[in-house]
């Protein structure tokens, strides 16, 4: 397998379509530390540093599509060890609760959901060069999570009430209908490299070498595409790093059929072939 040995495109903002936004603003502002960056009318973005995150957008209508394809969970990659611990520590201050934690090799992460439902992921890396390759796919797996040994490392027992400034969307895991066109689309189309298909069900893509930028599963929506209007997933920024890499991937999409339906915040939305909506932007990143 050839990979790119830049990050030439990588997960950014997450869009979400929520019924009660003061409710689920509040999470992700006091549970998980995010900063409101801006709030007007029926839309609340939030972010670390100078990075937008996640915006929440009013629905009061919507309703949960929970086994359609969707969102899987949103990803935020935190600098250090001690840094995930301490927003273990403060999502226990706000009584927030996990659903799971894994040592998956590349990473260590924990597992929970916002108050409406949609799945988030907090984790940090574990050096590239303890990364494991085998074949020209990265070596992940899902093994238990020792938490206590990960909240030793914290540096306090009360940490400051927002995330680091260098938290950041690690990636983001979409649930999709079918994973053969759904690879063509990521690869072929976006142009995204595999970095491993080990998990049954699933694959995981990036650019840059990294683990996943993108996760895609079919675990409890396969043959179910995205519901139009539901709530949760509203789309997923996806980040290029150079006008002709982005160019390229849009006449690519162009070529068979697939050009944009719409444009948001002056960047083109496509959808994958599960329904889930893409916005394709020019972000320059270090």
């Amino acid at each position: 397998m050839t990979t790119t040995t830049q990050t030439t495109l990588r997960a950014g903002v997450v869009a979400l379509d929520v019924a009660d936004l003061d409710r689920v603003a509040g999470f992700y502002r006091d549970a998980l530390g995010l900063q409101v960056r801006d709030a007007d009318g029926g839309t609340v973005r939030l972010g670390t540093g100078d990075r937008e995150l996640v915006a929440l957008h009013a629905r009061p209508d919507a309703v949960p599509a929970p086994r359609a394809s969707g969102l899987f969970h949103l990803a935020l990659l935190y600098p250090s060890r001690g840094d995930l611990a301490e927003a273990l520590l403060r999502l226990g201050r706000a009584g927030g609760r996990l659903d799971g934690a894994s040592d998956h090799l590349v990473s260590e992460a924990v597992y929970l959901r916002d108050p409406e439902g949609n799945g988030i992921e907090l984790y940090r890396d574990r050096e590239r060069e303890a990364w494991d390759w085998q074949d020209g796919s990265v070596a992940m797996a899902t093994l238990p999570l020792d938490l206590r040994d990960v909240l030793a490392t914290a540096r306090t027992s009360d940490p400051a009430p927002t995330a680091p400034d260098a938290t950041t969307m690690g990636h983001v895991h979409l649930q999709v209908a079918d994973l053969v066109p759904t690879r063509r689309f990521y690869v072929e189309l976006l142009g995204f490299d595999v970095m491993t298909e080990s998990y049954p069900g699933a694959l995981f893509v990036a650019t840059g070498g990294y683990h996943h930028h993108v996760g895609l599963n079919t675990w409890g929506s396969q043959g179910r595409p995205a519901v139009p209007g539901a709530r949760g997933l509203r789309h997923v920024t996806l980040e290029y790093a150079d006008a002709t890499a982005r160019e390229d991937a849009l006449l690519r999409l162009a070529d068979v059929g697939l050009a944009p339906e719409d444009e948001v915040e002056d960047a083109p939305v496509v959808r994958d072939p599960s329904g889930n909506a893409l916005r394709l932007a020019l972000v320059a990143r270090p």
